[in-house]
C-alpha cells in the first residue's frame, strides 16, 4: 500500500474560560474550539515494525521517544484492535511550534490513528478512534474530530458547533515554550476564574461573533504572560495591527492570533509582523 497523508490542524481555543482547582486534581472548562488551515502533516505507510520519523522545522525540539503522543496512540490503536504493536512507519513533518497553545501533539495523535484505521484496514469509525484519544489526554477527542466544537468537563465533554463562519485569523509565536502545568500553577496562586459557558451569539455572522468574542477571555492569558513576558510583547504586536479585531492567546499559550475582516487583510498583517519579527513564527489562516 502507498503511503497515505493528512493534516494535523491546529487548534484554537478562541475563548478559555477556566474554573477553580478541583478535588480531583482537575480544572473544569468551557472553551469555543476552532481549527486552522494550517497544522503538522503525518504521513504512514505498513511495515514490519512500528516507527516514527519527525522532520520539519521543529523537528529538533520534539523528543520522538517512546513516550512520543503519536506512539502511545499507535500502540493504544493495536491493543484495542487486537493485533498489538501495528506495523507502521510514520512520518510527522512538525511545522507547528510544540508547547505552543496549539493542540499539535494531539492532533498529531489524532490524524495518525485515523490514518492508521485507513492503513490497516481496521473496523473502527471516528467515535471509536474518540475512545481511544480520550485515553491520551483531554485534548484528544476534540482533536480527532478536528470540528469546532464547544468543550466542556475537561474539555472532553464535545457539542459541535455546525454554524460558526469561517474567521481569518493571524497566528503568532514569540519562539518560547509555555508550560501547561506551570500556567496552571500560577493560575491556581492567583485569583480563580469560573468555567461559565456563555450564551452562543444570535447572529453567526463573522463581524457579529467577533464582537461577541470581545465579551469573552482566556483566564489562563495572565498567568501565562507574567510567566513569559514575551507572549505580552507579541500581544501587543499584533493588536497594533491595522484590521486586527480581536487578539487574545490560545489554550494556555505562547500562540496568540488576531482575527479579522478578511484573509487578504490577516495575510497582509502577516508579511508586516514577519517583517518586524522575521525570528517568530507567523502564519495567515482561516478557522473553520
Amino acid at each position: 500500500m502507498a503511503a497515505i497523508a493528512r493534516l494535523a490542524p491546529a487548534k484554537v481555543n478562541l475563548f478559555l474560560h477556566v474554573g477553580p482547582l478541583e478535588a480531583d486534581g482537575y480544572h473544569p472548562l468551557a472553551s469555543l474550539v476552532a481549527f486552522a488551515d494550517v497544522g503538522d502533516r503525518l504521513t504512514v505507510e505498513p511495515e514490519d515494525r512500528l516507527s516514527l520519523a519527525v522532520t520539519g522545522p521543529f523537528a529538533g525540539a520534539l523528543d520522538a521517544g517512546d513516550d512520543n503522543l503519536v506512539l502511545r496512540a499507535a500502540r493504544a490503536l493495536g491493543a484495542a484492535a487486537g493485533i498489538g504493536e501495528p506495523g507502521l512507519r510514520i512520518t510527522v513533518d512538525k511545522q507547528l511550534p510544540v508547547a505552543a497553545g496549539l493542540g499539535g501533539g494531539s492532533s498529531d495523535a489524532g490524524a495518525m490513528l485515523k490514518l492508521a484505521r485507513d492503513a490497516l484496514g481496521l473496523p473502527f469509525d471516528d467515535a471509536a478512534l474518540a475512545e481511544i484519544a480520550a485515553g491520551l489526554g483531554a485534548d484528544g477527542p476534540m482533536c480527532l474530530h478536528a470540528r469546532a466544537a464547544w468543550a466542556e468537563g475537561r474539555g472532553d465533554v464535545l457539542t459541535f458547533e455546525t454554524d460558526l463562519p469561517p474567521l481569518p485569523a493571524l497566528l503568532v509565536n514569540p519562539g518560547v515554550p509555555s508550560s501547561t502545568g506551570a500556567v496552571y500553577s500560577a493560575f491556581d496562586a492567583g485569583s480563580s476564574g469560573q468555567a461559565d459557558r456563555p450564551p452562543p451569539p444570535s447572529v453567526r455572522d463573522a463581524a457579529s461573533v467577533m464582537d461577541w468574542l470581545t465579551n469573552q477571555r482566556n483566564d489562563l492569558q495572565a498567568p501565562a504572560v507574567t510567566l513569559a513576558p514575551a507572549i505580552g510583547k507579541a500581544m501587543a504586536a499584533i493588536s497594533a495591527l491595522p484590521g486586527a479585531r480581536l487578539t487574545r492567546m490560545t489554550g494556555s499559550g505562547a500562540t496568540v492570533f488576531a482575527l479579522f475582516d478578511t484573509a487578504e487583510a490577516a495575510e497582509a498583517a502577516g508579511r508586516a509582523l514577519a517583517t518586524l519579527h522575521p525570528d517568530w513564527w507567523v502564519r495567515p489562516t482561516v478557522l473553520r
